[in-house]
């Protein structure tokens, strides 16, 4: 069968809200449809290219941002601190790691999330699982839980809005490297991590002024005084993903224009299910998250089925297996897929399978575990002779309390004080930057390595 942007629809479909009036979500979907793309399809294949150089070892993605977007929590001020809290951890990479960071944000339509049951049940009462402000409320109560359509015109509008803030803030002059010092948040000046980042800001200064005295002005170096960052989230729900897909004017190919990066989530990857199909045909990069029960057999079916030209750049493989499971299982499927030959971006989400429940209740994720899976990811590339190419985050720019440990350590204790996430417990600024300097001396000595 051809692919068509509604190709998917003939296809088993996992993960989906179940819409009362159908009337209403046919005719949003269409409206969708005629609204301007939120990316384009130059900067998604800008991004591709760029996923090009990480596949060779020449640069390592950096990929964060929300577990899941939120309406009531949408200000500029998040925006902004997420954004700053992603430049520091790009220039600890960049100048401590000495490697060039491919910035890609899980925002901007990071709205939709899967569920392991379609019921949540409290004090007796069973609800329709919470599905992502794209789809109901966080309310614990029917009226909230009930999935409504024009919810993707405000995931679209608040997208779009996002959008905006993030290019001007990436090329307004927000970016400058002058400003290294202004990109620490307020907290993180009154610790030991705050006085790092400042002593590696006074380095950078340094070095520009430096070079300013040769001549070399960061006003007259489009690279010192903007950035990129590129947008992703997971395509979980095809509808509002198809509706946003375009025929670019200049090849005639399909991108989805929701974002420049898209990924099929654990739950969602099966060879003849809907995302996978739908997928298959945006040429858009795409990411697969790939966990414990992965076999390398499966893995070359996806390359086959998502990446059947082997174009590096095209597809990033998201490893998530939990810091207990991943030196176990991963060796060995690494090792088969590297014999086939195969282009893939490797990087790893060391989120999703350290989650637990901690002893006053709340699901958090230990930092240790979190930062004992990056470690082993890089130490089986190293081994297998591959390369470690990137790291995905579920963080943000606030000082939450979410996630235990961390130099500045939070302890269980600690939960219930600033506990502030819709779904999925996050990295506080303080955890994304402590390990961003963790990472940054064994990428370099990675790089080396790989490049040698």
């Amino acid at each position: 069968m051809s692919w068509s942007p509604s190709s998917w629809r003939d296809k088993p479909i996992k993960q989906q809200p179940s819409y009362n009036d159908l009337d209403s979500i046919k005719n949003i979907e269409k409206e969708l449809a005629t609204y301007p793309p939120l990316v384009f399809a130059g900067e998604a294949r800008g991004l591709k290219n760029e996923f090009a150089k990480v596949c060779k070892g020449d640069a390592f993605l950096l990929q964060g941002g929300d577990c899941a977007e939120s309406f009531t929590a949408f200000n500029a001020n998040n925006i902004r601190d997420t954004f700053k809290v992603m430049l520091q951890m790009a220039i600890v990479l960049t100048f401590s790691g000495s490697c060039p960071i491919v910035k890609v944000g899980r925002l901007a339509g990071q709205f939709a999330k899967p569920r392991s049951s379609d019921f949540e049940e409290k004090d007796g009462l069973s609800l329709p699982s919470y599905r992502g402000d794209i789809v109901n409320s966080v309310g614990f109560d029917e009226a909230s839980r009930i999935p409504s359509p024009e919810r993707l015109l405000k995931a679209y509008n608040q997208s779009a809005s996002t959008l905006n803030l993030l290019r001007a803030f990436a090329q307004g002059g927000f970016a400058n490297l002058n400003r290294v010092h202004e990109w620490n948040l307020g907290f993180l000046k009154r610790n030991d991590l705050g006085d790092r980042y400042s002593s590696l800001s006074d380095r950078i200064t340094n070095a520009l002024d430096f070079m300013k005295a040769c001549g070399l002005d960061t006003e007259n170096i489009r690279t010192l005084h903007e950035t990129t960052l590129y947008t992703s989230h997971e395509a979980l729900l095809l509808n509002y993903e198809e509706a946003l897909t375009r025929q670019d004017s200049l090849t005639g190919n399909w991108y989805d224009c929701s974002a420049h990066m898209l990924w099929i989530g654990e739950r969602t990857r099966e060879l003849d299910g809907a995302h996978m199909e739908f997928l298959s045909g945006v040429k858009n990069p795409i990411g697969v998250k790939t966990g414990p029960t992965i076999t390398s057999d499966e893995i070359l079916k996806i390359c086959d089925k998502l990446n059947p030209e082997n174009e590096a750049g095209r597809l990033n493989l998201i490893v998530r297996m939990g810091a207990d499971k991943l030196e176990k299982n991963f060796p060995s499927v690494l090792k088969e897929v590297k014999k086939a030959g195969r282009e893939i971006l490797w990087s790893i989400d060391p989120m999703h399978g350290n989650t637990i429940k901690s002893d006053s209740g709340f699901k958090t994720r230990p930092f240790e575990a979190i930062l004992k899976e990056v470690k082993d990811f890089f130490a089986i590339h190293r081994a297998e002779g591959t390369y470690a190419g990137g790291v995905h985050l579920e963080m943000t720019g606030q000082d939450v309390t979410e996630c235990t440990g961390g130099t500045n350590t939070v302890t269980d204790s600690d939960l219930a004080s600033r506990y502030h996430t819709q779904c999925d417990p996050r990295l506080n600024a303080d955890q994304a930057l402590e390990l961003s300097f963790l990472i940054a001396d064994t990428l370099k000595s990675a790089r080396e390595d790989f490049n040698n």
